[in-house]
């Protein structure tokens, strides 16, 4: 008999389950993957032919570990079982069924990329607008209709862009035809199309699955559920596995009805909770309960754990996001200090703009660091493409950035013509720029030379404006009005779009702290500060700190996690118009469930009075989801100015080595204004007034999040206060004194 002895009991009834349909919640860290793959090599090991066992997930990363678990439970190498992701599982039974659809078997299979660049020809070729039917964007839509088994007939032609979009999707779908092509949302709907419409080819593929598997169910499509519903009868062994509390995709597809309506589809399923949490200590499992199980929406779990209680999750109040991530930094470096790897750590935010400050103060503090799911911040397109356009303005005979934004947005400026300009510099010698400004330089014919002129025309006009003396983020500003740029991205409203757009009025809000900052706050000095950022090394071996959403935490672990920006509008984030605000709300504490439950050992949650968001400074408010955390597992630094001066003079190391918890707290800058937070003063003690300098004096030391530790040479006073402080290797600067942290 199969050995279970290493399981408990939930998941031995639910490896051990036999005939009909079986339903498993599976809460975090309740070993879930153990619970499928022991059921997958318990069937195989009681005699089920591998050929007939079918399990599927989402990732090849998943399917991969799926395989090599149940290869190692069996000591075989599990050949013969049908493990894979939804997509690949599905052109695997495309290519055996491929001659009674029509089908080639070695049928072509298109990436997005290979769709957008389709759409885009299909565009060109109607002579129909980009910017108004973009084609990323009419691609996404094409492959959301496939997730909902839509075809071209199923589109609503209300209004002419109704029409367009049915044409181009017709069209569409006859050029893959042409080229024996299928997409990647038509290897599901393609086969769910025709499972339903033959009932001998459904009836023959549900008797060769004798058992189907589903992994994180709770993230099916439509498209996939209707899949399994084709391949499973309602009497038939189906094990579909998940947790409606993690189910956090909404917004690409993922309806957690599919694993709360199970029963309504298979009515004899067999219902198992896995509530045991094997992972995190009992503090951060209670922290996480008590906020997911204010969701209304859900199957009912109560989550426990018998592990030790473990540290005191710790939440801190913060002046603004500069200052969390200072607290961050300090509770990695004690972290490290105490032995701990970087590799150990990790940071989660809501959104990817919110990365930049956090960016900016690890590699201040030489912090090793990689971005997980993203690319870093000053790495991203859109941030690359507006300094390559200031780039421009400042030095016009660059022409590594004049060749990257010449022809973004579109101008219809393309690679040969750019080709033909190039080889004109070079036989005169000079640069690009010069080539461009002579009209007469080479014969481009009357339109091309009409749009070089107008791009040449839209760069002196904002060159004009940088010879005035305009600030960087004024000029950015104008950049992305002017050329076009934002109004592209908003036309798109997509969420890619609307990320690009955050990521690009983060950095607009970036120059202006630079502005407030700097001695000499021009454009010519923002970009050598951005270049020496950049410059810097973070590749210090493989050990490093993990920074990512709270989307890309999904399935990870690690023994101490930060989570930043907890504030009202941040996380949860404000709910679009368009969305029902109650139903947000749920999906957001999801969130919030899934960024807790991903901690071990310690979890650090943040919020800050204000913070940069889209560009404006804004007074925030901490999440509701610290107010119900429960008081006997949480550790509140508020922003009292009492309580500051105490973690100040107790120090970091101290307070790390405080008998309540192995906590961490953080070393606070003197004289800012906390009034606002006053609530959070659960001592009672009233802030104490800094004085015109905000406590800071000649000759003092201090650190900058940014430049690193320098000397104080003049207080400049003035509301709010300012002084001069000289940074090693550095021009003397002029900054603000709340930005600073006295040594």
């Amino acid at each position: 008999m199969f050995d279970v002895s290493a399981l408990d009991e939930a998941q031995r009834e639910a490896v051990m389950h036999d005939g009909g349909p079986l339903v498993v919640f599976a809460g975090a860290g309740s070993g879930k993957t153990r619970v499928i793959t022991y059921r997958i090599a318990r069937l195989v090991a009681e005699g089920v032919p591998p050929w007939r066992i079918l399990a599927v997930t989402f990732t090849n990363k998943a399917a991969e570990e799926m395989r090599a678990r149940v290869g190692r439970l069996l000591e075989s190498d599990a050949s013969g079982l049908w493990i894979g992701t939804f997509h690949s599982a599905s052109a695997r039974l495309l290519r055996r069924i491929a001659d009674r659809l029509g089908l080639r078997p070695d049928f072509v299979i298109y990436d997005a990329e290979d769709s957008e660049a389709l759409v885009a020809r299909l565009v060109r070729e109607d002579g129909l607008d980009e910017r108004r039917f973009d084609p990323r964007r009419i691609a996404t839509f094409i492959a959301r209709c496939k997730d909902e088994v839509r075809g071209p007939d199923a589109i609503e032609t209300r209004g002419p862009d109704g029409e367009v979009l049915r044409r181009l999707y017709t069209r569409y779908e006859e050029r893959l035809a042409l080229a024996g092509a299928l997409d990647f949302g038509d290897l599901i709907a393609r086969l769910v199309r025709a499972l339903e419409a033959d009932a001998e080819l459904r009836a023959e593929w549900s008797a060769r699955f004798e058992h189907v598997l589903v992994d994180e169910y709770q993230d099916t499509n439509h498209a996939q559920f209707r899949l399994v519903r084709a391949l499973v009868p309602p009497e038939g062994n189906l094990c579909v596995v998940g947790d409606d509390d993690q189910s956090i995709y909404r917004w690409r597809g993922a309806d957690r009805r599919h694993l709360l309506e199970v029963r309504r589809h298979w009515p004899r399923a067999h219902v198992v909770k896995l509530e045991r949490n094997y992972r995190s200590t009992a503090r951060i499992v209670r922290a996480a309960h008590a906020v997911i199980s204010r969701n209304v929406d859900r199957e009912p779990k109560s989550m426990w754990t018998s592990n030790a209680d473990g540290a005191r999750v710790l939440v801190v109040g913060c002046d603004d996001d500069r200052d969390e991530a200072r607290v961050v930094v300090s509770g990695i470096a004690q972290a490290r200090g105490k032995g701990r790897s970087y590799g150990e750590m990790a940071i989660f935010y809501r959104t990817h703009a919110q990365s930049r400050v956090l960016e900016e103060a690890l590699r201040a503090a030489a912090i090793p660091y990689r971005v997980v799911g993203g690319m870093r911040f000053y790495d991203r397109a859109e941030i690359r493409d507006l300094v390559a356009y200031l780039r421009v303005l400042t030095w016009p005979d660059d022409d590594v950035a004049l060749r990257r934004i010449i022809n973004v947005p579109s101008r219809k400026i393309g690679a040969t013509t750019l080709d033909r300009l190039a080889e004109a510099a070079a036989r005169r010698g000079g640069s690009l720029w010069s080539v461009l400004r002579d009209p007469d330089a080479v014969d481009l014919g009357a339109a091309m030379a009409q749009r070089v002129g107008a791009f040449v025309e839209l760069v002196e006009g904002l060159r004009a404006r940088l010879r005035e003396g305009e600030r960087p983020s004024v000029l950015a500003r104008l950049v992305l009005e002017r050329t076009g740029y934002e109004a592209e991205l908003r036309a798109r409203d997509d969420a890619e779009s609307d990320a690009r757009l955050a990521n690009l009025e983060e950095l607009v809000g970036s120059m202006q702290r630079f502005e407030q900052e700097s001695a000499e706050p021009t454009v010519a000095r923002w970009l050598e500060s951005i270049a020496l950022y950049q410059s810097a090394d973070d590749s210090a071996g493989r050990d490093h700190v993990s920074l990512m959403t709270v989307h890309a935490a999904k399935g990870l672990e690690f023994p101490i996690v930060f989570v930043a920006g907890l504030e009202e509008d941040v996380f949860p984030v404000a709910a679009r118009a368009d969305v029902d605000p109650d139903e947000h709300l749920e999906e957001e504490r999801r969130l919030a469930y899934v960024a807790f439950t991903r901690a071990r050992e310690q979890l650090v949650l943040s919020w800050a009075a204000q913070r940069f968001v889209h560009g404006q400074l804004r007074t925030g408010r901490p999440s509701r989801f610290l107010e119900e955390l429960p008081d006997d597992d949480v550790e509140r630094i508020g922003l009292s100015e009492a309580r500051v001066q105490t973690h100040a003079r107790r120090g970091f190391e101290e307070a790390m080595s405080s008998p309540s918890a192995a906590r961490y707290t953080h070393v606070r800058r003197a004289g800012s204004n906390r009034a606002e937070q006053a609530w959070l003063d659960r001592d009672g003690a009233d802030p104490s007034p800094g004085d015109d300098s905000g406590g800071l004096r000649r000759g003092m030391r201090v650190r900058h999040a940014r430049y690193g530790v320098g000397t104080i040479r003049e207080l400049v006073g003035g509301q709010p206060p300012r002084v001069r402080v000289e940074f090693p290797g550095l021009p003397v600067k002029t900054i603000l004194a709340g930005w600073l942290e006295p040594l």
